[in-house]
């Protein structure tokens, strides 16, 4: 049987409100730290989100981290 993590369900990113970029856990900081990002809060879907929150979007687990960048985190279903 398939449990969901209680974290927020935001759904999939909807290009015509504000999202922060999403990255896998495995990107380097490099990958994005030429990006002009605002630091604090990561945005999904016009939301924002503090530092070490986690969300649910379709089923994979994405955590705020530094620099306001996603990252995917794994699935947010557990067995």
């Amino acid at each position: 049987m398939t449990k969901r993590i209680d974290v927020p369900e935001v759904g999939a990113p909807d290009p015509e409100l504000k999202n922060s970029p999403i990255f896998d856990a495995d990107s380097e900081e490099a990958d994005y730290e030429d990006l002009e990002l605002e630091t604090g809060v990561c945005y999904f879907n016009g939301t924002s989100f503090r530092l070490g929150e986690y969300v649910s979007s379709g089923g994979e687990l994405l955590r705020c981290m530094e620099r306001g960048v996603w990252v995917r985190v794994g699935s947010s279903e557990v067995k």
